[in-house]
């Protein structure tokens, strides 16, 4: 079986629909999915509405932004009740601080020479905008080659553009998922812009506060990374997921696009009644 438990639908800032999310993971052989966009639960009723009529087992999730030690961080919210009464005021809370940032970014890209940044993004995206949206704002308007350019150039922390996050903490992502029925664990612990000791600690805190599990196993990986993630996982006694991120179709990045998890470690979903 095929497990993929972190994708994004258009929701967020995925560019398929949930339900177009669901089909492509059928097609690619994933077996369980999750949807996890970005402090939104919103893409989850279509998504579970399709999955029951695709030979697929859906896990409604979601990717809850954290600040820790001032670094933006995620974690994967899995199997959740997303009509909970705490989880839904916590993504209402998360609305607003997203809703802040996006017209701060949009009013710095104005002060760089970008016009109207804002309503070309939010143009672009079905919900929230997201620093995503402005990058493919950015590329559409031939002021920057590619996403990635859009963050180096004007999105990226330390550029014109950029706004600090100001999430919910560690603690309040953690107790809020309880709540809701679910687990959680620490997204693709090795895409932060951090040194290992760091990562370590940031594990450490979040095992700590309670935490449940850690991505071990994701697209475009070396196996000393994967190895690594093995490693940590086990020293903390964490359960290991393993998810895609995906977002569009990409080479680097597909839907349960190698996310074998090592047999060292205890799968995530042990956790669930599948």
């Amino acid at each position: 079986m095929i497990y993929d438990l972190h994708s994004h639908s258009t929701a967020s800032d995925g560019v398929l629909s949930p339900s177009a999310l669901l089909e492509r993971a059928v097609e690619k052989g994933v077996s369980v999915l999750a949807l996890t966009d970005h402090d939104t639960v919103a893409g989850i009723a279509e998504a579970r509405q399709r999955a029951e009529t695709l030979p697929i087992t859906f896990i409604s999730g979601v990717e809850i932004s954290i600040l820790w030690e001032g670094k933006s961080i995620h974690l994967a919210a899995l199997n959740i009740d997303e009509t909970h009464p705490e989880m839904l005021a916590l993504m209402a809370r998360q609305k607003i601080l997203r809703d802040e940032r996006a017209a701060k970014i949009g009013e710095k890209l104005a002060k760089a020479g970008i016009p109207n940044a804002y309503e070309g993004a939010k143009a672009l995206a079905t919900g929230e905008v997201t620093r995503a949206h402005y990058a493919r704002f950015l590329v559409a308007e031939g002021y920057v080659r590619d996403d990635e350019h859009a963050f180096k150039r004007y999105l990226g922390m330390g550029k014109s553009a950029y706004v600090k996050p100001m999430w919910c903490s560690l603690e309040e992502a953690i107790d809020v998922t309880h709540q809701a029925g679910g687990v959680i664990c620490v997204a693709h612990p090795l895409r932060y812009k951090m040194t290992a000791r760091w990562v370590r600690r940031l594990i450490e805190d979040f095992k700590k506060a309670g935490g449940d599990g850690m991505e071990v196993a994701g697209c475009n990986q070396t196996p000393d990374q994967r190895q690594l993630l093995a490693r940590w996982a086990t020293e903390f006694d964490l359960y290991a997921s393993a998810g895609s991120d995906f977002h569009y179709p990409a080479g680097w990045v597909e839907l349960g696009k190698g996310l074998t998890l090592p047999t060292s470690v205890k799968p995530i979903w042990t956790c669930f009644s599948l």
